[in-house]
């Protein structure tokens, strides 16, 4: 039996806009800071965990925010990704397989977003959830 993969992404706000990831490996392209939850590991853990890996930033995590379930929302496998949002203080760095991070407003966000993220991202900016 195949059973979808568990993961985590979260909207990391700060006083600028919300926290994004260039990725270093395949798909492409610019993407919320997450990743895949581990054996054993609370959804909150990998969330927290995966923000210091791939931002140095320690978060606190503010409210889950949407499950995101497509089948097809990840090339790769099928995943569901469970979205928190949270805030950070502090100054991020790339790290683990983010190639380059920024911190993005809805004015400006980039051409190239990987995954579903780009509807995450404006789901989160409209208040959709």
């Amino acid at each position: 039996m195949r059973n979808p993969l568990p993961t985590v992404d979260l909207i990391i706000e700060s006083d600028d806009g919300i926290i994004l990831i260039k990725r270093k490996n395949p798909p492409d392209g610019w993407a919320l800071p997450g990743g895949f939850v581990e054996y054993g590991e609370s959804i909150e853990s990998a969330s927290i965990r995966e923000a210091r890996e791939e931002t140095g930033l320690n978060v606190e995590l503010v409210r889950q925010f949407h499950t995101y379930s497509d089948p097809k929302r990840d090339p790769r496998h099928h995943t569901i990704t469970t979205v928190f949002v949270a805030r950070a203080h502090g100054r991020p760095s790339a790290g683990d397989d983010a190639k380059e991070i920024d911190i993005f407003r809805k004015e400006n966000l980039p051409e190239q977003i990987a995954f579903d993220h780009r509807d995450i991202i404006n789901d989160y900016f409209t208040g959709r959830y």
